[in-house]
This record gives structure tokens, C-alpha cells and sequence, in this order.
């Protein structure tokens, strides 16, 4: 660093150096750096042990510096859960699309968190498969056009978007359920202190943690980084609202 000039940000020494994949104007990465910043603040990364899934983050281990395990399809759940239960005093953690944890998936988050199992599921939410061609997922909001919905969502004929947070915080087995975004400064924030709060409450073994991120996906979207974000904040959020739906002792 030069004389006289305050370093404003330091890559953490939880990320690695490789560049990442993600299109331009993913919120991955901002996910990414963040939960890092946490771990490394926490100074859990030789505890932490993350389970990636399959979808856009597949190489999610090439990013984060900490232990890793890849899982099959949807099974992240059932990983993490075996992870945390032969090493209980890691930090464990998942990190699933909406394709990964909502669609095939379904089962092992469900009852994952109906078990209480003690880690935290990272739910990113974009409303689309973005790894295969942007077909409609589970998260795809009503009336949003995909190559499978190619005149929008129709509730009638295809359901309603699943609030997988809302599934979840009923269950007994739940400690912390919330829901943040990275569409700005201000919400980074936010969700850099509930990725906290969530690890935290790990450290208690009090049940799962379930932190679902409101994202966007600008190649599947089919529009700009900075259009993705407006529709974040017109479409996205209405229907997904954010903050804390649940936490121990309330």
C-alpha cells in the first residue's frame, strides 16, 4: 500500500485468487465475498466445511478457501447433514440454486429442516435455471417469461412460486429462517450481517438455519446488470419479501 492512501476493501483470505465464472452482474459473487468476510471475521475457516450443488455455483470450490464436498444433484442437504453429524464442531454450511434446493431437492430440504439439523442452508433464489438454458423453476414468478414459459408463468396450469422460506420457518426444527438480497449496498450489508447471525446460531445447536437470498440472473433474464436489479426491486422482492421471519427466542 502507498503512503498516505486507506485501504478501503482487502480480498479476505477465505477467497481464493481464481477468476470466477458467474456473467457479468451475477450476485454469486457478491454472496460469495461476503460469507467469506464473515468466516474469516468469525475466524472459523479451518471449522468451516461448505457442500456445493449442482447448478451456476457447481464450482463454488474453487472460490471459497475452506473445506469443500460436492453432491448430487439435490442431495446438498443430505451432505451437509451427514457432514455436521461425523464433525459436529465444524461449521457447515450449504450453498444451493433454486433448481438444486427447491425442484429436485425438495425432499432433502424439507425434512432436513423438519430434523433440525444443525447447519446452514445459503438458498440462492433467481427465479430461473440459469446453468441450462433458463427454464422455469420452481421460483419462477407468475407471468415471467423462460424458454419453457415462453408466454409467462400461468398459476393455473403451472402453480404458484414456491416461498421456500415461508415453507420452512413453521417447522420446529428451524432456528433462524430469513431472507436478504444483494441488489445494493445497503441490502449487502444487511445480508453480510444475517449470514452472521446465522452462523452464530449454529455455534448454539439450537436447529437449522435457512438463509434464502433474493438474486437475479441477467443472461436468463435476458437483460442488463442494471435492468436485473430494477426487476429485483419491481418484481422480485413483492413477491419475496425480505427479513428475519424467524429467530431464537421470538
Amino acid at each position: 500500500m502507498r503512503e498516505g492512501y486507506e485501504v478501503i476493501y482487502q480480498k479476505p483470505k477465505t477467497l481464493t485468487d481464481n477468476k470466477m465464472h458467474y456473467c457479468p452482474g451475477c450476485i454469486h459473487g457478491i454472496m460469495h465475498k461476503i460469507f467469506m468476510e464473515v468466516v474469516e471475521e468469525m475466524d472459523i475457516q479451518e471449522k468451516t466445511v461448505g457442500v456445493c450443488p449442482v447448478g451456476c455455483s457447481v464450482f463454488a470450490y474453487d472460490y471459497m478457501d475452506v473445506d469443500m464436498q460436492e453432491a448430487a444433484h439435490g442431495r446438498a442437504a443430505a451432505v451437509a447433514t451427514a457432514i455436521k453429524r461425523m464433525l459436529p464442531d465444524r461449521m457447515v454450511f450449504s450453498y444451493q440454486g433454486d433448481g438444486d434446493l427447491a425442484a429436485i431437492g425438495t425432499a432433502e430440504t424439507l425434512h432436513a429442516c423438519n430434523r433440525g439439523e444443525n447447519f446452514l442452508f445459503i438458498f440462492i433464489n433467481n427465479g430461473i435455471y440459469g446453468m441450462t438454458g433458463g427454464q422455469m423453476a420452481p421460483t419462477t414468478l407468475n407471468g415471467q417469461k423462460t424458454t419453457t414459459s415462453p408466454l409467462g408463468r400461468d398459476k393455473k396450469s403451472m402453480g404458484s412460486p414456491l416461498k421456500m422460506t415461508e415453507m420452512v420457518t413453521p417447522l420446529d426444527g428451524v432456528a433462524f429462517a430469513a431472507r436478504v438480497s444483494g441488489n445494493n449496498p445497503a441490502n449487502v450489508r444487511k445480508a453480510k450481517r444475517i449470514f452472521r447471525k446465522a452462523l452464530e446460531i449454529q455455534q448454539q445447536n439450537i436447529g437449522t438455519q435457512f438463509v434464502e437470498v433474493v438474486s437475479n440472473c441477467p443472461s436468463g433474464w435476458k437483460c442488463t446488470p442494471v435492468e436485473s436489479m430494477d426487476w429485483i426491486v419491481e418484481q422480485s422482492i413483492p413477491y419475496y419479501p425480505l427479513g428475519i421471519f424467524k429467530e431464537p427466542g421470538k
